[in-house]
């Protein structure tokens, strides 16, 4: 069974979801893939993971980095749930290029070189905002392209977290 719940954040609504072994999502209301893949069977209901999530929450939003790990439960391919471990690495405040990404995955995998693309759209299908944070995620050059949650949200969360942005900028459109 699926149980999903609610947490009013200051960058926005989020809804969760969890199982029996621990979150499996967490999306910011309106975000690029929101709720993609969630139980059609779901319960709203508050069980003990949303409350130590909501507490991290609480934390983070305060621009403290939490000291506790939430259990989570990742659900997707094996290629997605190694970047999306290898995303729960990228230390608070600090920044991780896809291509730095994709040169773990190649050592995990044995293989001689990654597809950063490819690492690209395993980060953009992250189902777990914030915790997992993809936001730290960065192209090489320093664009902080490629967030679901929308360039101003990622761009907040870094700010959040007192992340160096010197070499850092917005894409522009075009």
């Amino acid at each position: 069974m699926q149980y999903v719940s609610h947490y009013e954040s200051p960058l926005g609504k989020i809804l969760l979801s969890a199982d029996e072994a621990g979150l499996t999502g967490l999306w910011f209301e309106g975000q690029k893939y929101f709720a993609l893949h969630l139980d059609p069977e779901q319960e709203e209901r508050e069980i003990p993971v949303f409350e130590k999530t909501k507490q991290w929450l609480e934390l983070y939003f305060s621009g403290k980095e939490p000291e506790f790990t939430v259990p989570l439960h990742f659900i997707g391919t094996e290629f997605q749930k190694a970047v999306w471990e290898i995303l729960c690495t990228i230390p608070y405040g600090q920044t991780m290029t896809y291509g730095q990404i994709a040169g773990q995955m190649a050592v995990r995998q044995g293989v001689p070189r990654m597809s950063a693309q490819a690492v690209g759209g395993a980060v953009g299908h992250n189902r777990i905002s914030v915790i997992v944070p993809c936001h730290r995620v960065v192209g090489t050059n320093g664009s902080l392209t490629g967030y679901a949650g929308g360039i101003e949200k990622k761009l907040r969360l870094l700010q959040l977290e007192g992340t160096d942005m010197t070499s850092l900028f917005v894409p522009g459109k075009g």
